[in-house]
């Protein structure tokens, strides 16, 4: 079992592939928060962790009096941590919620997102999940949101069919990031054209698989 505690302590050396897939991930959240016009600006993280990319990028922004954040983590370490490093850089509004990620009803209060995080996500739940929460995706989020995701590139390299999955579920894609790290790592950014008419499949997104990476 994967500790993920440890799998954090990454983001101390910036010459990290992880602090590569951070910084990247940090660039597209402070432009879509930038770019969304509603306010308050609706922000939902699944699988959250201890919220590096959320609240690196709050603790600066000029927005961050405007986003109502709610973080989704399931390991009680990370959330403990992350409801610290955001009480620490003062962002009240900045809610980190023990749960299960997978389940929408855990979170269903603070739907639709403006800005929706996917991050740390599809490398650890099998190809079937990372096409159903794409597909379930525009569910999640109010028209023109933006959905941010990872996965690194590693064979088979699963990017190209995700990338298809979310344009196939509604979404233009704004950026693709394509790092040169040692993880072959991966960032998407795509933003949802149209109010979904359809609701939430039944049952779970995904099933977070311990063991994988």
């Amino acid at each position: 079992m994967r500790d993920w505690v440890e799998w954090h302590q990454a983001y101390r050396d910036p010459a990290s592939g992880l602090s590569a897939r951070l910084r990247s991930v940090q660039r597209h959240l402070s432009e879509a928060i930038g770019q969304t016009a509603a306010s308050p600006v609706r922000l939902v993280s699944l699988c959250a962790g201890q919220g590096h990319d959320v609240i690196g990028v709050l603790e600066r922004h000029p927005r961050r009096d405007e986003v109502a954040a709610v973080l989704v983590e399931a390991d009680p370490r990370n959330a403990t941590l992350g409801r610290f490093r955001a009480a620490a850089a003062g962002l009240a509004q900045v809610e980190v919620r023990q749960t299960d990620a997978g389940r929408p009803e855990c979170f269903a209060d603070a739907l639709p997102a403006d800005v929706l995080l996917l991050c740390g996500i599809f490398g650890n739940i099998s190809d079937a999940d990372v096409e159903r929460t794409a597909a379930a995706a525009p569910a999640l989020c109010s028209a023109g949101a933006t959905v941010i995701w990872t996965r690194h590139r590693r064979p088979p390299d699963l990017t190209p069919r995700i990338r298809a999955w979310f344009t196939a579920a509604g979404f233009d894609e704004v950026a693709f990031d394509a790092l040169d790290t040692g993880a072959l790592a991966a960032v998407g950014a795509s933003r949802l054209r149209d109010v979904p008419c359809a609701g939430l499949p039944p049952g779970p997104l995904f099933t977070f698989r311990q063991s994988c990476t």
